[in-house]
């Protein structure tokens, strides 16, 4: 019984965000992906990066090489508080799918102005998409140059894990 109450209060076990992933994509260069740059810098005070494109697709007309995206990460604070923004747009409610096996999840909103942000005319409407990675003490184990080792099987965040902490963490809810 000692050793049950022990690990459920054992501060290395405790999940944390160790980052918040925001891409608004939009599939083309230009004057599109300059509007969405300027969106995610209001969103986040951060200066966002291009992503290109992996290869050329005739039919969307998107060449490689080509930017058509806008990405920018987020850690600690800020990240909690605009994943808790995010959710608020999607009611708190999250569908299974969306949590990977490695124990990360994310999810879509389709208008920018749903977060808090002011409309402007000249800038439009986009959509985003929330990755959430969720870690928990001890990872620099597998990523330090200096005495490396491997993460432990019980220390890995797993489908349920994740989900059991989007409930208990934010007060969301699971759809099927």
């Amino acid at each position: 019984m000692a050793e049950n109450r022990d690990k459920a209060h054992n501060k290395m076990r405790d999940i944390k965000i160790e980052k918040l992933v925001i891409n608004c994509c939009t599939g083309e260069s230009g004057d599109p992906l300059a509007k969405a740059t300027r969106v995610l810098k209001g969103l986040t005070d951060q200066e966002p990066f291009h992503s290109k494109a992996r290869f050329t697709v005739r039919s969307f007309n998107i060449k490689r090489n080509e930017k058509i995206a806008a990405i920018v990460t987020i850690r600690g604070e800020k990240a909690r508080e605009l994943l808790e923004r995010g959710l608020r747009v999607k009611e708190n409610e999250l569908r299974r799918k969306n949590f990977s096996d490695s124990g990360n999840f994310g999810f879509g909103i389709e208008e920018h102005i749903d977060l808090g942000l002011k409309y402007d005319p000249s800038t439009g409407i986009f959509g985003m998409d929330f990755y959430v990675v969720l870690t928990r003490a001890g990872k620099r184990v597998k990523t330090r140059k200096y005495r490396r080792s491997n993460v432990g099987k019980s220390q890995k965040i797993t489908k349920e894990d994740a989900m059991e902490w989007f409930q208990t963490e934010l007060g969301g809810t699971l759809l099927r």
